[in-house]
């Protein structure tokens, strides 16, 4: 299943796109606490998972870190990977630029790129509030569709 199917049938069952909301329906631990050298990481412990979110972060940037680490719980549940800070966004690993893709997938969806679709990159991100790299990835994904 792609990632793109798989945010579908996720946004689809709970009837919404909002990655706080989908979490607590799938009781998945929030903790919300003062990071350091990361905005957040997913970690499933005794068959717990747990998404922890640095709470100094904007509130917009939490939700983003939110779905990044659902990205992870859904696509990497036995990694463990952790979410690095960095000044682009733009992952270089396979794991951190899935979790980016399956983050913008659930957090923009198709209808707002359709309604601005003649903005450049530059203006989706300050539109958005996300990163080029990370408009540039959701872009991709849309023109697979």
């Amino acid at each position: 299943m792609t990632i793109k199917d798989r945010v579908r049938k996720l946004t689809k069952y709970f009837g919404t796109n909002d990655p706080f909301e989908i979490a607590e329906a799938l009781g998945v631990l929030i903790v919300k606490h003062p990071l350091v050298d990361v905005r957040g990481y997913y970690h499933y412990f005794q068959r717990c998972d747990i998404i922890y979110i640095d709470d100094r972060l904007p509130e917009h940037v939490q939700k983003f870190v939110c779905a990044h680490e659902l990205g992870h719980m859904f696509l990497h549940k036995g990694v463990n990977a952790v979410f690095m800070d960095t000044k682009t966004h733009f992952k270089t690993s396979k794991y951190e630029t899935e979790a980016d893709s399956f983050a913008m997938e659930l957090l923009v969806p198709n209808e707002v790129i359709l309604e601005n679709i003649y903005f450049t990159v530059y203006q989706l991100s300050q539109l958005l509030g996300y990163d080029k790299e990370l408009v540039r990835l959701r872009l991709k994904s849309f023109r697979e569709m």
